[in-house]
C-alpha cells in the first residue's frame, strides 16, 4: 500500500482552510494519524527541533560527559550520557543529520590521536555507540554537514597537520572515506557551518606558515573533490568554533593568539569574506557549538581558566551574546551537534 501526505488544505487563494458542517466520518483499513507535538515542532524547516548537544572534552583532566540543551529556551545542560572515548581533548569533527549525533577523532591522554567515530541518537539519552574509525587517527580536525553525509575537515595527527577531507554517511555506520583536499594544511580549525548543499571550513593554525589562517575553505558535499576558497575571516583565529542555520554561519572567539571574544558571520550560499557580528561575553578559546533554525549556542572553553557558561545569540541579527545557561561541568574542546541546522532545513 503506498503512503499518501497532506500538509495542509486550503481554498484557492490560501487564506483559509475547509470548514467542515454536520457529521464527519472516515472509514479505511489503517486509520488517520493526528500530527503530534506542537506546531512548531512538526514545520517542516526544522523550527521547532533544536536539541543541542555538547561533547566531552577536558576539565582539564579527561571526562566523557556529553551534555545536552533545548536551543529554543534558556537553562542549565542536562547530562546525555558518556563519550566512549575520553575526553577527545584537543578538538574533534562533530556534525549530526536530524535524529544521529557523531564525533570524530580527538585525543586521548595516554593514547594520543585516536580514529575512533562514535554515534548517537539525539532523541534520547545514554551515550554513544561505535561508527567506525577515520582513515587515520587525528585531532583539532573539524567537522560539518547536511542530512545525508558528515565531513571531517583538516586536523593533526601527531606529527604534522594534515589538509584531508573525509566522510561518512550518517545513517550507515562505517570508516570514512576520502573526500579531497583543503588548500592548507590546518588544525585547531572551525567548522560547524553548512546548508544543504554546501559545507564551510575555517581559520585554523598552519605551521607552515607559522601563523593563524584567515582562509574560508567550501565544498559541495554531495560531490567530490577539493576544496575551494569562500573567503577571508576578518581575523586570523584557531580554537574557536562555528555553527549555522541555511543561511548564516556564525563563527564564535577563538585565540589570534592571543584569546578573543569576537563573533563574525557569513552568508552561506553568497561567496565573500567575514563580517563582524558581535562580541561573546568574555575572551576564550577552545569552545563549542550548536545551532537551532534561529539561534546558535557557544559553550564550554577556556579563558585560560575552564568554564561552564552557555550564551547564545540570535543568528538573523547582529549584536552580542545573552547567557544560556551552564554545562554540566567546566570543560574545554566541548565540540557542538543538534538536530536542526542549515543542512536541515532545506
Amino acid at each position: 500500500m503506498s503512503e499518501f501526505r497532506v500538509n495542509s488544505i486550503t481554498n484557492q487563494d490560501g487564506s483559509a482552510g475547509p470548514q467542515v458542517c454536520g457529521v464527519s466520518t472516515f472509514s479505511g483499513k489503517s486509520g488517520v494519524q493526528i500530527p503530534s507535538g506542537s506546531t512548531e515542532f512538526r514545520r517542516q524547516d526544522g523550527g521547532g527541533r533544536g536539541r543541542g548537544v555538547f561533547g566531552s572534552g577536558n576539565t582539564p583532566s579527561d571526562t566523557r560527559r556529553i551534555d545536552v540543551i533545548e536551543i529554543a529556551t534558556t537553562g542549565n545542560a542536562v547530562d546525555f550520557g558518556d563519550d566512549s572515548v575520553d575526553g577527545r581533548g584537543e578538538g574533534n569533527a562533530s556534525f549530526a543529520s536530524s535524529t544521529r549525533g557523531i564525533f570524530a577523532g580527538g585525543y586521548s591522554t595516554g593514547d594520543g590521536p585516536v580514529k575512533n567515530i562514535a554515534y548517537l541518537t539525539i532523541a534520547s539519552n545514554g551515550g554513544v555507540n561505535d561508527f567506525g574509525d577515520l582513515l587515520f587517527a587525528r585531532r583539532s580536525n573539524a567537522g560539518a554537514s547536511n542530512n545525508v553525509r558528515g565531513l571531517s575537515f583538516g586536523g593533526y595527527d601527531g606529527s604534522n597537520s594534515v589538509n584531508t577531507i573525509e566522510f561518512v554517511t550518517i545513517a550507515s555506520t562505517g570508516d570514512g572515506t576520502n573526500f579531497g583536499d583543503l588548500t592548507e594544511k590546518v588544525y585547531n580549525t572551525g567548522s560547524g557551518i553548512s546548508n544543504a548543499t554546501r559545507a564551510i571550513q575555517h581559520g585554523g593554525y598552519d605551521p607552515v606558515a607559522s601563523s593563524n589562517s584567515t582562509t574560508i575553505h567550501s565544498v559541495t558535499i554531495s560531490t567530490l573533490g577539493d576544496a575551494t576558497k569562500f573567503g577571508d575571516l576578518i581575523t586570523k583565529r584557531n580554537a574557536h568554533a562555528g555553527s549555522s542555520n541555511s543561511t548564516r554561519g556564525i563563527i564564535f572567539c577563538g585565540q589570534s593568539p592571543s584569546n578573543l571574544n569576537s563573533i563574525e558571520f557569513i552568508t552561506i550560499p553568497t561567496e565573500g569574506n567575514a563580517t563582524d557580528f558581535g562580541d561573546a561575553s568574555a575572551t576564550k578559546d577552545y569552545l563549542g557549538a550548536c545551532a537551532s533554525s534561529t539561534r546558535a549556542v557557544c559553550g564550554g572553553g577556556q579563558t585560560p581558566s575552564k568554564l561552564n557558561v552557555m550564551e547564545f545569540v540570535t543568528i538573523s541579527n547582529t549584536g552580542d551574546t545573552t547567557d544560556f545557561g551552564d554545562l554540566t561541568n567546566t570543560r574545554r574542546f566541548c565540540q557542538g551537534l543538534s538536530d536542526v541546522h542549515g543542512g536541515l532545513s532545506q
